[in-house]
């Protein structure tokens, strides 16, 4: 069994002693070691329980972070810290209220944010709920500068937070593909420096995606108030000026019936005009990424009282305004019998126990969730939403013999989805019956007109508009996600219905990039395969300009040096230990749909595609995203131009030279590997080629 009998790497050490190992305000240990760490956090965990469980609890708890239980890593470094840190939270993912377009709200928002991302948390934002630019404000008798340029303060905002904090913040700016400003959005990010502390995603519709594969025009909007329809004199029945679409604001525009928002049209280009713009930037700067925001809203498990408009900053937990979600992931590696032998296996008796006992963990969290705002607090108690995934795949399918990608990898990522899901929902059942349902459950709902267009089934069972209906029933018989669980195990759903789950969502994937390398000893991070099996991983130190480069090893090699050959290289293992350079971009995307038929939430994968393949080629994946219905899709193309990301192969530096202009014109170069002394410390060209761009130094080199 390939557990924790291989040794940790001095990196994986040294990670989880810079991110989650406890502290006093000296620096000195509180955590003597990783067990010391899941004691501290088993024990936070299991104190929410009754008084006389907390101690069968507590070594239940242990027994799962010893066997492949992690969780997130606000969890790992916050859980039973609050004698050292009060003031921080456990939860890695939130989204913003929603952002009224006016100056008070705007800067309302700023202050939230900033109290979040304090307590630790990442937070999304759509922003495309803000008026275009040079659009005439009224009351300060001037035009606005538009969203982009109020993304720039939230932008600054955030990076002198985790500034002061010594931990990068985490934010995630969203923005509908009608909105007459997204052409600067979607290449904001070719400014050097700008936008730095987000991530980027558009809010990609059906409409869209039908005007662009079928050559239409496509209309760039945004609503309009009585009052400027009286100033303007529009013509509200002239569909060439004004179309009605959805909006996540009416309070103060003009709906039909429908509830759909009256907007103007400020110029209509083609559709193929947007997308090729698009997918340059995505081919050259990696963003922004899509959102399939149709698909999302018709998959959520709270389709009836929720509207979801962004994502948490790594796009794996799609949340409503103030929604909030905590983290976990199990690592696949733990489960591995007799790995790299013809032997190999997948203990799915293990699997199944570690995911109902760290099921009832994470239900804990919400009770001690340290969350700063009110509307967070309100969000996470009525819905009680956590998002179990996994890491590890790449590389328990390696040491299984099973490639990435592959047919067989596909169905290995399915079954083991699968299972995550239904005994997941197994302990919603038990915990509701001995802690009750979330609230959200036995609350009443109207039943609207759009719900009944979204499930016409409702009308065959007898509902009507205006009926109300609780919460557990438009749940457990009407979301599509627990229609699927239904038809594996029915009599759970049918039980469901009746009693409530304890908890709305269980499932996401995170990328897990700090607890894949310290607490995996660097597993494949999430969905993903292994990014190499030697390389080297860019990493933030406090007080640092620059980020350090740090080498690991995959946690497939040290396994394969541990049984089966003390002085393997990477050239060594077996044909099955595929990276990711090596997998299509087809394959991926294979890989991400076998597991999200089964994730209630979303995934977040990255499709990683080679330096020189075609654009022409490229810009070709994103509509087989599309049309394999996955809810977003991202994808990761070396480009040393614009960035080098936080993973890099060791070639890529040395094939990489980087010019820099010195004070009086001239230039130098250096390869990528090569080390530079640079205002008193030494970086790498290629990091201190990155941070002078990024503007970290506030001198020229």
């Amino acid at each position: 069994m390939a557990d924790t009998m291989v040794p940790f790497q001095d990196t994986s050490k040294e990670i989880w002693a810079s991110k989650y190992q406890l502290k006093d305000k000296a620096g000195n240990p509180v955590d003597e070691s990783i067990k010391s760490t899941y004691k501290r956090v088993a024990k936070a965990l299991a104190g929410v329980e009754n008084p006389d469980q907390q101690d069968a609890q507590y070594e239940n708890f242990l027994w799962a972070l010893d066997n492949g239980a992690i969780p997130a890593g606000r969890i790992m470094s916050n859980a039973g810290a609050q004698a050292y840190k009060p003031a921080t939270s456990l939860i890695n993912c939130t989204v913003s209220q929603t952002i009224n377009d006016s100056m008070t709200d705007i800067l309302d928002s700023v202050h939230q944010a900033g109290l979040t991302l304090k307590a630790g948390c990442g937070i999304g934002y759509e922003f495309s709920t803000l008026r275009p630019k040079g659009s005439w404000v009224s009351g300060a008798g001037a035009s606005t500068s538009g969203p982009l340029s109020f993304m720039d303060i939230f932008d600054r905002m955030c990076a002198t937070v985790s500034s002061a904090g010594g931990r990068r913040g985490a934010q995630m700016a969203t923005f509908d593909i009608h909105h007459p400003d997204v052409m600067e959005f979607i290449q904001a990010k070719r400014e050097d420096g700008r936008l730095r502390q987000f991530n980027c995603s558009l809010l990609i519709t059906d409409q869209f995606m039908d005007a662009v594969m079928n050559g239409k025009d496509w209309a760039l909007s945004f609503p309009v108030t009585q009052k400027e329809v009286d100033e303007d004199q529009l013509d509200l029945s002239n569909h060439e000026l004004v179309v009605y679409r959805d909006f996540p604001v009416t309070e103060g525009y003009i709906t039909n019936e429908s509830g759909q928002v009256a907007c103007k049209v400020y110029s209509r280009i083609p559709a193929q005009e947007i997308w090729d713009t698009i997918m340059m930037s995505t081919y050259d700067y990696a963003e922004p990424g899509f959102i399939l925001i149709d698909q999302v809203n018709e998959l959520n498990n709270n389709w009836f009282c929720e509207e979801i408009r962004a994502t948490n900053p790594c796009g794996e937990q799609p949340l409503p305004p103030e929604g909030a979600c905590l983290l976990g992931s199990i690592n696949l590696t733990k489960f591995v019998d007799a790995p790299f032998t013809e032997d190999a296996s997948f203990n799915f008796e293990k699997f199944a126990k570690v995911v109902r006992i760290f099921t009832r963990m994470l239900d804990n969290v919400v009770e001690i969730h340290g969350l700063p705002l009110e509307g967070q607090a309100k969000e996470i108690h009525a819905k009680r939403r956590h998002g179990m995934g996994f890491l590890g795949l790449g590389s328990a399918l390696s040491m299984m013999g099973v490639a990435y990608g592959s047919p067989e990898a596909c169905n290995v990522t399915t079954e083991v989805s699968r299972t995550l899901a239904v005994e997941g929902w197994r302990e919603a059942l038990s915990l509701a019956k001995e802690k009750g349902p979330a609230p959200i459950m036995n609350q009443e709902f109207v039943v609207t007109p759009k719900m009944m267009a979204h499930r016409p089934e409702m009308a065959k069972d007898g509902i009507k508009i205006g009926d109300k209906l609780p919460g557990r029933i438009l749940h457990a018989r009407y979301s599509r996600y627990m229609q699927k669980i239904a038809k594996v195990d029915p009599e759970l759903v049918a039980e469901l219905e009746q009693v409530g789950a304890r908890f709305t969502h269980h499932s996401s994937i995170a990328p897990t990039g700090t607890i894949s390398l310290s607490l995996g000893n660097n597993a494949s991070n999430g969905i993903e395969p292994s990014f190499s099996h030697s390389y080297l991983r860019n990493v933030i130190r406090e007080g640092k300009k620059t980020k350090e480069q740090v080498e690991v090893a995959s946690f497939e090699l040290l396994t394969y040096r541990h049984f089966i050959n003390p002085e393997a290289t990477d050239k060594d293992l077996p044909a099955a230990c595929v990276t990711a350079d090596s997998i299509s971009p087809e394959q991926h995307i294979a890989m991400q749909a076998a597991a999200q038929e089964w994730i209630d939430s979303s995934i977040s994968k990255t499709a990683n595609v080679p330096t020189d393949m075609p654009f022409e080629q490229f810009k070709d994946l994103y509509l087989t995203a599309y049309k394999a219905r996955l809810k977003g899709c991202t994808t990761f193309r070396f480009n040393p131009e614009a960035f080098q990301g936080v993973l890099v192969r060791k070639e890529d530096l040395e094939n990489t030279t980087y010019v820099f202009t010195l004070e009086d014109g001239s230039q130098v170069e250096f390869k990528g590997n090569e080390k530079v002394m640079y205002e008193g410390e030494e970086h790498t060209a290629a990091n201190l080629y990155d941070a002078l761009k990024e503007g970290t130094f506030s001198s020229a080199a």
